[in-house]
């Protein structure tokens, strides 16, 4: 699959995915500091699934009715953050195909999958 990391994003989840096959795209690698919307548009432009720690994702997909190619947004606690990687990776490898152009909220045991 084809990811875009924001760069809310831990580092560990983009050398999983990376190590798993999956083509990441990082988003301080090419656009430091861009705002939310330019993140959105780039990812939608180049059909990749945009990953995030960043709850504002959420209001601009939601409230702003901004297309997406699909979001995944990691909430997980301080002392969950060990697990962040292995759960990603389940969760793609369960859902992947399900993903673009949906907006998946994924936890320390719960994963929502909206429109």
């Amino acid at each position: 699959m084809r990811f875009l990391s924001d760069e809310s994003c831990d580092f560990t989840v983009v050398r999983a995915l990376r190590a798993a096959g999956h083509d990441v795209t990082v988003v301080a690698d090419i656009s430091p500091r861009a705002d939310d919307e330019a993140i959105v548009a780039l990812a939608a432009r180049e059909q990749r699934i945009l990953l995030t720690e960043d709850k504002d994702f959420g209001q601009l997909v939601y409230a702003a009715s901004v297309k997406t190619g699909g979001v995944v947004l990691l909430r997980f606690r301080t002392g969950d953050r060990p697990e962040v990687a292995r759960t990603l990776l389940d969760f793609v490898d369960r859902h992947g195909a399900s993903l673009p152009g949906r907006f998946a909220v994924v936890s320390r045991g719960r994963v929502r999958i909206g429109p």
